[in-house]
């Protein structure tokens, strides 16, 4: 019998993949397995398998959640783009409040890296944050804004990275946000075109 409060009838995908989450937080990417997925969303042990195909696919699910909430994070809505800074910041924010989906997002050697679903919400996030750096340069899209984004994405990235893992000093790593924001704001500054 499902534990109370788990599994309801009809939403097992949600309830495999919120345990995904718990599972990664508590003891890591490396140690997860299905068995243990299935035992914390109170199903049977072959259902996640029966319904994502194996762990890649399980994995594969995660990142699209993930890829879809980083994009919902992005969108200012209304046509509008985000400020470069404000995404970077964003972007750090969200690699700490989702910390399950940020280690599985970037990591295709775990999941199926070609499913469609996964490509178009990887790319939607991923122009996001183009839009951004494109607005910021004032250029049209092409090889040197691909290179600032990268360079952007790269930035975030491993600033998101260390603050998970605990890396950086002391006094760096106690605001997230304003330490987030005064690293992005140092560095975008050459592509930056208003100090915000």
């Amino acid at each position: 019998m499902a534990p109370e409060g788990r599994y309801h009838h009809g939403d097992l995908r949600r309830a495999v993949l919120a345990a995904a989450v718990e599972a990664i937080e508590e003891r890591g990417l490396g140690m997860l397995s299905l068995r243990d997925v299935a035992r914390r969303a109170g199903v049977s042990h072959t259902a996640p398998v029966h319904h994502f195909g194996d762990k890649a696919g399980m994995l594969t699910a995660l990142a699209t959640e993930g890829f879809d909430l980083l994009a919902q994070a992005l969108d200012p809505g209304d046509g509008e783009t985000i400020d470069l800074v404000d995404a970077g910041v964003i972007y750090v924010q969200f690699a700490v409040d989702h910390r399950a989906h940020f280690e599985v997002m970037f990591r295709p050697d775990l999941h199926h890296s070609d499913e469609p679903a996964l490509a178009v919400a990887r790319d939607r996030a991923g122009d996001l944050l183009t839009n951004a750096v494109v607005a910021a340069t004032d250029t049209p899209p092409g090889q040197q804004t691909e290179l600032a984004s990268v360079a952007a994405w790269s930035l975030v990235h491993g600033f998101a990275t260390l603050w998970l893992a605990g890396a950086l000093p002391e006094h760096i790593g106690q605001d997230l946000q304003g330490s987030a924001r005064s690293v992005a704001k140092l560095l975008f500054s050459v592509v930056h075109r208003s100090d915000t």
